[in-house]
């Protein structure tokens, strides 16, 4: 066995670069973080509902080093009330008062929901908490009381925001989960409230409730692993109420612990006394979250792009190395390679177009004239991919967006995001070509 021995100058020499290093790092996440911060308007909001909520979560155990407040263009929010560190716990739920699945079991709509075949364990939390939402007696009572009356997100847009997304992915997706949703009451709902009126009342479970609480799961709804080791779509208490950000102070908290039998929120990164702290929500493009969220992140959100398909007319003959369909177009201006060939357009995709346009059956490589050619080729065929795109988003919008309803003002910025996308990568292929003169 060989044992190392190491001198106390060495030692110490090592625990300075080590507190050096992790110096360095807790600046860089601070530098990321600085520009994430909103800033608290104390005197817009009525906390009593919230305080009621935190309140009864102390008395059940929860533990918190946050505080709730409401911030300009976010709403409610929670705050930092100490400097926290990396590593520090800001919340701590009981797994008592986590809401999953297992309240089924305690409530009368478990038998009807046995006799119902393929209804998944969500579908059934969405109907319990319909009906728990108005229900006084309720253990949860306090948590239903501090949810909003409305859920602002995609899913309850109007026709004025609908319209003003035309020519938009989202817009598509939007009409399609509305329709999937608006069916999936009228065969669920219709029937529940005719054969059991009186556990499923129907005053209790009209469309705009069924909504209400579809907004409900897909906005607050957090994958957790409880303590018998399974998967499950869970509400936790007070934890909805943080806000998302794309460098959040919190990113890991999906499991409860089994030896405090509860659910820890950590830090990634500090929190300093009075700051906002961030919650992941998770990496996903805009559309995700205007869709179930109801809001854009600020800040450059590296999972914004516009998503192409092109299918190769050869490409049962071709070996291209590169075997995508699919290509996620970002916004030039977050590549980290602007220069010269690609000027910021995404590599896969550049391939990819290289890999069509040069195909003529010989294999014999392109002369230099014939290879400025297929460049010249590539770049003219983003150009008229994109730039039907950005037409169809430049039609003036008939919408005053300081007097316009909050649905509309989100689809504006949405639309206003493509188009920020389409017109970077517009200009860097104009630039290419420009090289290729």
């Amino acid at each position: 066995m060989i044992i190392l021995v190491h001198s106390a100058p060495e030692m110490s020499l090592n625990l300075l670069v080590l507190k050096f290093l992790l110096d360095q790092t807790e600046d860089i996440f601070n530098a990321v973080g600085a520009g994430n911060i909103v800033e608290m308007i104390s005197n817009k909001f009525n906390s009593s509902a919230e305080d009621s909520l935190l309140k009864w979560g102390r008395t059940h155990g929860v533990e918190t080093k946050l505080r709730i407040a409401y911030f300009e263009g976010a709403g409610r929010g929670a705050v930092a009330i100490e400097d926290l560190s990396i590593g520090d716990t800001a919340l701590e739920i009981p797994k008592s008062l986590i809401i999953s699945e297992d309240v089924l079991h305690e409530s009368d709509m478990n038998e009807v929901f046995k006799e119902l075949d393929g209804i998944s364990a969500d579908t059934m939390m969405l109907l319990w908490s319909m009906r728990e939402r108005h229900n006084s007696e309720s253990r949860f009572r306090f948590y239903f009381e501090a949810l909003p009356e409305e859920f602002h997100t995609g899913l309850s847009f109007g026709i004025d925001a609908l319209t003003t997304l035309e020519g938009t992915l989202l817009f598509e997706e939007l009409l399609q989960a509305k329709e999937h949703l608006r069916q999936q009451y009228d065969e669920l709902c219709h029937t529940l409230f005719s054969n059991h009126p009186k556990i499923f009342q129907p005053e209790l479970y009209s469309w705009e409730q069924f909504l209400w609480a579809c907004e409900l799961w897909y906005s607050n709804g957090m994958k957790v692993i409880l303590s018998d080791g399974k998967l499950k779509t869970c509400l936790v208490p007070i934890a909805g109420l943080l806000n998302h950000s794309i460098c959040p102070h919190i990113i890991h908290y999906g499991r409860v612990d089994s030896a405090t039998k509860s659910l820890k929120f950590p830090l990634s990164r500090p929190c300093k006394k009075g700051e906002q702290c961030y919650l992941s929500y998770g990496s996903f493009p805009g559309s995700h979250f205007v869709t179930f969220y109801g809001f854009l992140p600020k800040g450059d959100n590296p999972y914004d792009v516009i998503p192409l398909d092109i299918e190769a007319p050869h490409a049962e003959d071709t070996h291209s190395a590169s075997d995508w369909t699919t290509h996620m177009v970002r916004g030039t201006w977050l590549s980290k390679s602007k220069e010269p060939p690609s000027c910021g357009l995404p590599s896969p995709l550049l391939y990819h177009l290289r890999s069509i346009i040069e195909y003529d059956g010989n294999q014999l490589p392109p002369s230099p004239s014939r290879r400025v050619e297929i460049e010249r080729a590539v770049i003219e065929t983003i150009i008229s991919i994109f730039k039907p795109m950005m037409e169809s988003l430049s039609h003036t919008d008939d919408f005053d967006r300081e007097i316009s309803n909050w649905d509309v003002k989100l689809a504006l910025d949405y639309k206003d995001l493509q188009r920020k996308i389409i017109s970077s990568v517009l200009a860097s292929s104009t630039i290419a070509l420009q090289m290729l003169s």
